[in-house]
């Protein structure tokens, strides 16, 4: 048997990716929902669809500064041409004259009404007088204050807002699932809603562990690695809408590692781990980890077809059953694996739908090879075609160089099946949603 068929015969023993992510996150449920002030809610997720329980607006209103009219009183101004400059009549046209009864700003209140013949000057966002149904521009007058010179008669309707006109009663201003942003805060606000039911943003502890480690700020030397991984997965985290908290390094001492763990579940709604997943003799967090405890959960270590980082694991620890991430430690293969199984748990967990980023079909440029029988991620930069579409260009490297992962704005995925994909061909790629 060849190298090739015996990687390949490899591959096969190894759970495909769809299943292993089916089965932790059927696992998990989203945290219990709160109900939380309009300021507070900002990047959270609704647990429930808004809705709009007053009209916006709620009242009768001038879109626009001008004169608040009938729009039979001026049926009979000219229409000639285009719309005239500002402060000048186009020679020719016959002016309707309407008197001047009032003038309304946005913090008139006392209902008014017109008579015909008449108009009030109104401001924007101001209440509209009973009977009026248009409001004319300012320099389609003459902007007179007692009396008014109307050159042109907008369509009727124009320049008004009725009540409800953006969002009627029983509107969904948001569903379930979405995240607060602030044009929904506002929108919220203006419907009269100062508090909305949310799932509350998990709170994600991130250990990186081994003794090789130091922490940054100086190179590595032989027999030591910079921490990049917990300092990129707390970054990760707090992108995915997480509160993260880095705690650093924990060497590779069981009981250490088991206190720090167990510390950590009073503040924690997940746990994500870097380093220690593989079967040699410094992996401590897998011997340590794998083993239950008096009941107080265990975590399950599997070969996943992923590349990179093939090894994942997945389970619970202390009394609370805190769920747990066990992510590789090479730096490419933890962002990787975060992406396909930490980001979605987070998403989960703060009841935001879908789980998963958005994903799209490309036309590749470069011919790419890629591991048989594994579902590779890697780095790429993704365009959009003037024609619509999207293009897809691999980033040099591979997924293994963090230069890579910083430059792409997408991940292109060749699956189990694919061991070669010619340029020209479509792909899959996730966006990852970064601006450029």
């Amino acid at each position: 048997m060849t190298a090739t068929a015996d990687a390949e015969a490899a591959a096969n023993e190894l759970m495909p990716l769809a299943e292993y992510l089916g089965s932790v996150l059927r696992r998990l449920r989203a945290l219990p929902p709160l109900d939380l002030d309009l300021t507070q809610a900002h990047g959270n997720v609704l647990a429930h669809d808004v809705l709009a329980p007053h009209p916006y607006p709620a009242f009768d209103q001038a879109a626009i500064d001008g004169y608040a009219a009938r729009w039979e009183d001026l049926a009979s101004a000219g229409r000639k041409g285009s719309h005239p400059s500002f402060g000048s009549f186009e020679a020719g046209l016959r002016p309707v004259r309407l008197n001047v009864v009032g003038d309304l700003g946005a913090a008139s209140w006392r209902p008014v009404r017109l008579t015909p013949g008449t108009c009030f000057s109104v401001a924007a966002g101001a209440p509209l007088p009973i009977g009026a149904d248009v409001v004319v521009p300012v320099h389609w007058t003459d902007q007179g204050m007692a009396a008014v010179e109307i050159m042109h008669a907008p369509k009727r309707g124009s320049g008004v807002r009725r009540a409800g006109d953006e969002l009627p009663v029983g509107r969904v201003l948001a569903p379930a699932g979405s995240y607060v942003t602030p044009a929904m805060v506002a929108v919220f606000a203006a419907s009269g809603i100062g508090h909305v039911v949310v799932r509350p943003s998990p709170r994600v502890v991130v250990v990186a562990t081994g003794d090789e480690l130091v922490d940054v700020g100086r190179p590595s030397q032989p027999g030591q690695v910079v921490d990049a991984n917990s300092h990129a997965l707390t970054a990760a985290a707090v992108e995915a809408g997480a509160l993260a908290y880095r705690i650093g390094i924990c060497d590779d001492d069981p009981e250490g590692l088991r206190g720090l763990l167990e510390d950590q579940t009073l503040r924690a709604d997940l746990i994500i781990t870097t380093g220690g997943t593989g079967t040699g003799p410094g992996d401590m967090l897998r011997r340590v980890l794998s083993r239950r405890d008096h009941g107080r959960g265990v975590v399950e270590f599997t070969d996943v077809a992923l590349s990179p980082g093939a090894t994942l694991g997945f389970g619970t620890v202390g009394g609370e059953e805190v769920p747990v991430v066990c992510l590789p430690g090479e730096p490419g293969a933890a962002l990787i694996g975060f992406e396909v199984l930490a980001r979605p748990i987070i998403q989960l967990l703060a009841g935001a739908e879908p789980v998963f980023r958005h994903s799209v079909k490309a036309h590749l440029l470069e011919t790419v090879s890629s591991p048989g029988g594994l579902r590779e991620f890697r780095p790429a930069h993704v365009a959009e075609r003037r024609g619509g579409g999207y293009t897809v260009q691999p980033l040099a490297g591979g997924p293994y160089t963090l230069s890579g992962l910083a430059e792409a704005n997408g991940l292109l995925v060749l699956g189990e099946r694919v061991t070669a994909a010619a340029a020209g061909s479509t792909v899959d790629v996730l966006l990852l949603d970064r601006r450029r």
